[in-house]
């Protein structure tokens, strides 16, 4: 096993991965803005380094800083946690090369799958189902492209290839529009991603958001853990999560798994990933996978028993799969709620004290936080301050027990989406299961 690590992340995610560390007995190091110095996984690590000022460029994102951590301190790997450098090639392949172990798959891998256009082309190889679309890159031929959608068929959506988080996409109704829609994406992206390829897709009108969880060694060792429905969306962000998907047979969890760990092994993955699908009449269709561990990652382990960091530390000290795909049974049904420092009605950012905090408890319930009483919530970074998951023997007594814990939630002293997501859990339509990924945004006026 792994003697000492790096932490290289925040917030509930970096408490996360300490706590596991310190199942398995590795050691462990914060690294930490100067606006974190009282996060709880920092006051907890066996050691800490200061890296930086509290923006994330100058901290989290601060390559050397983090490499120089490590090296200072004597550890073996460094576990990236999501957001930040999570997904980033360069900084894998840095820590690599200056002799530590990045726990994740290789710098070449997360390139292959960042790409959107190199993505879909390996998925396709693969035999995993996709949506129909440009098959490669857009140029500036414009009989071409509009050949391209006439053929897909109307509407379509232009997408940037190194795009992400909601940025980086327009939908196209007519071919009027189409020639105007690529050159904007394609400006938008050289802006935001330094990247201006663009490819085209057919766009679905009313798909739900499902995604695969899979675990692989890269010594020919792959499985998948069953599937979550991310649907419930606010401007591309997820909002609450839930597994199993409604609506998914065993016959169809298993033909998409078995395709997702297929490709798995046909690029040498290493590590946990997810692979994102959007789903309508019972067809998927491959959008992107995530090189890294889920935010949503709780609902999956508790409907499986399986520690997906623990699994994430193991395979990066060299050990394959502890267990086979016969293995993984699923039982029961969880829900989570991304709880959020935010005005429940204008989605901005709320930091500031919490001055009183309880957390709520009772059969099935999880709460995964970094806040407490005094803690002071920054305003440099994501607005998630917790994530609560209710886990019930089915998806109803699974959404009973949510209801019930947000109830029992007390945090004051700043605005929360509490009142939100108790909204949602109350929507008659989100009960029925299987609301589409539009369904939110029209609920809440923003469509």
């Amino acid at each position: 096993m792994l003697d000492k690590l790096v932490i290289a992340n925040r917030g509930e995610i970096a408490l996360r991965i300490l706590r596991a560390c310190k199942e398995l007995g590795i050691k462990t190091v914060a690294v930490h803005s100067t606006a974190d110095r009282d996060l709880k996984h920092v006051l907890l690590a066996d050691e800490s380094v200061c890296i930086g000022p509290a923006r994330g460029i100058d901290s989290y994102l601060n390559i050397p800083r983090i490499i120089s951590a490590a090296e200072i301190t004597g550890a073996v790997a460094i576990h990236p946690g999501y957001g930040f450098l999570s997904e980033n090639a360069d900084f894998a392949e840095q820590v690599e090369r200056s002799g530590f172990i990045f726990v994740g798959p290789k710098a070449e891998t997360i390139r292959l799958m960042g790409d959107k256009v190199s993505a879909i082309s390996a998925m396709k190889k693969a035999g995993v189902p996709c949506v129909p679309g440009s098959d490669g890159p857009l140029d500036d031929d414009e009989a071409k492209n509009k050949s391209f959608a006439k053929r897909i068929g109307y509407p379509v959506i232009i997408k940037a290839s190194g795009g992400g988080g909601g940025r980086g996409m327009r939908v196209v109704r007519s071919e009027n529009e189409l020639t105007e829609a690529i050159a904007m994406t394609r400006a938008e992206a050289k802006s935001c991603f330094n990247n201006d390829m663009v490819y085209m897709e057919k766009y679905l009108e009313n798909p739900r958001h499902i995604e695969v969880q899979i675990l692989a060694d890269g010594q020919g060792g792959a499985i998948h853990l069953g599937e979550r429905d991310c649907s419930m969306q606010r401007r591309h962000q997820k909002v609450v999560e839930e597994a199993p998907a409604p609506g998914i047979t065993e016959e169809m969890r298993k033909y998409i798994g078995e395709r997702c760990t297929r490709a798995c092994l046909e690029i040498n993955y290493r590590g946990a990933g997810t692979f994102e699908f959007l789903y309508e009449n019972g067809e998927f269709y491959f959008i992107e996978m995530n090189t890294r561990i889920q935010v949503e990652h709780p609902v999956t382990e508790m409907i499986t028993g399986i520690d997906l960091i623990k699994e994430q530390l193991r395979i990066a000290a060299g050990q394959p799969l502890s267990f086979s795909q016969k293995d993984i049974q699923i039982r029961g049904h969880a829900v989570e709620c991304r709880i959020n420092a935010e005005d429940p009605e204008r989605f901005l950012p709320c930091p500031g004290t919490i001055t009183r905090f309880h957390s709520p408890g009772g059969m099935g319930i999880r709460w995964e936080s970094h806040i407490y009483t005094g803690y002071t919530v920054p305003p440099y970074y994501d607005s998630m301050i917790g994530k609560l998951i209710a886990y019930g023997e089915n998806r109803d007594v699974a959404i009973s027990r949510m209801r019930n814990a947000l109830s029992e939630m007390i945090i004051d002293g700043i605005k929360t989406n509490i009142p939100l997501q108790q909204e949602i859990m109350a929507d008659e339509n989100f009960q029925k299961g299987g609301a589409n990924i539009h369904y939110l945004e029209k609920k809440l006026g923003l469509q």
